[in-house]
């Protein structure tokens, strides 16, 4: 078994034009303020990492890990989920992804796809060069909008749509396996990796490659009602990355998981502060511990109630106290005797 690391934060929801969360400096202040050891950091935000440079250049990335280390902190890791959305759009949603896209490709799907694809594969480069092993990201979705298939899907849908997935993930696949990081997707409604047999059915897409990996995060099943205790026991060997974010799911007579088009304050299912939902994460950083998960918990704040300045500032301590500083001894080696084969042979009767 070994050691969580933590607590980290994840800086995506927190960056704005205010201090302390208006740049680098500024925001790892504040998070070293607050207990936090680690930053999960969010590749498209340019304040706080140039992830071309990054991509091309160790001394940079040794000046920003420098920089960062100045305040007690490490990266945790990078994250490209805007960028990975972008490697698979259906046109559907053309025009809203077309906000995560930089000017000269926007209204391009083509180009917007090849820029994706290109982009997600920098960052594997830039996360060899700050000497990280996990890069967080999204699959994107070609299929999504059938998920409740009505009118009927037409066979062979499925298939091809995965197939059209995996052939664009194969090549950044390979280039993080050429730099030695494991690439993990978070398994998320909107994406086509949006559970376990949707994953199962990529992997076999991609012959189970050894870099697709997981970033577990459990609010998403809690939203989708599925088991995210036993999904530990199926996929612990993939799971490279880990999102501490609650969840709570409140079934009415009037709405269910589809939530009936309402906000995030008043759908049955939503995203809490952790230890603010429905989430047993006493049991979920057991299991991992088991499986000997060694890498950062990392809070995700998207509460729809509590400001993300407080479910900060209660989550450095709230995955503190969820961290188990695993044994390294039975607890009845007190009572135990020395390895003996004769003795073993007689207590077997042999």
């Amino acid at each position: 078994m070994k050691t969580i690391k933590g607590p980290a934060i994840f800086l995506a929801q927190f960056m704005g034009d205010n201090a302390p969360f208006d740049g680098l400096t500024n925001v790892c202040r504040w998070a070293a303020d607050l207990g936090y050891k680690a930053i999960q950091i969010p590749t498209w935000d340019e304040r706080l990492i140039d992830l071309n440079l990054a991509s091309e250049s160790k001394t940079y990335c040794d000046e920003l890990k420098g920089r960062i280390e100045s305040f007690g902190l490490e990266i945790s890791e990078l994250s490209t989920h805007l960028q990975g959305q972008l490697v698979a759009v259906h046109p559907a949603y053309d025009l809203m992804f077309d906000a995560f896209a930089p000017y000269n490709v926007k209204g391009n799907p083509k180009a917007r796809t090849a820029w994706a694809i290109d982009t997600v594969i920098k960052a594997g480069k830039a996360s060899r060069n700050l000497g990280l092993n996990a890069h967080a990201t999204f699959s994107g979705s070609l299929m999504w909008h059938t998920f409740h298939p009505w009118p009927q899907r037409p066979k062979g849908l499925v298939e091809a749509g995965f197939t059209e997935l995996a052939k664009r993930w194969r090549p950044i696949l390979d280039s993080f396996e050429e730099q030695g990081v494991d690439l993990c997707y978070e398994v998320h409604p909107g994406e086509d990796i949006f559970d376990g047999i949707t994953y199962e059915m990529f992997l076999d897409k991609v012959d189970q490659h050894p870099r697709a990996c997981l970033l577990y995060d459990p609010s998403h099943f809690v939203l989708q009602q599925l088991d995210y205790i036993e999904y530990i026991d199926l996929y612990h060997e993939r799971i490279k990355m880990f999102h501490v974010k609650d969840a709570e799911f409140n079934p009415s007579g009037r709405q269910g998981t589809f939530g009936g088009y309402q906000d995030w304050a008043n759908r049955a299912g939503r995203y809490r502060s952790p230890g603010d939902g429905q989430i047993d994460f006493s049991t979920i950083f057991s299991k991992l511990s088991q499986y000997g998960f060694d890498g950062w918990a990392v809070l995700e704040w998207e509460c729809c109630i509590k400001s993300p300045e407080q479910g900060a500032e209660e989550g450095a301590d709230f995955i503190q106290h969820h961290i188990i500083n695993v044994t390294e001894k039975a607890f009845d080696d007190f009572a135990g005797g020395e390895s003996d084969p004769e003795l073993i042979n007689k207590i077997l009767g042999l």
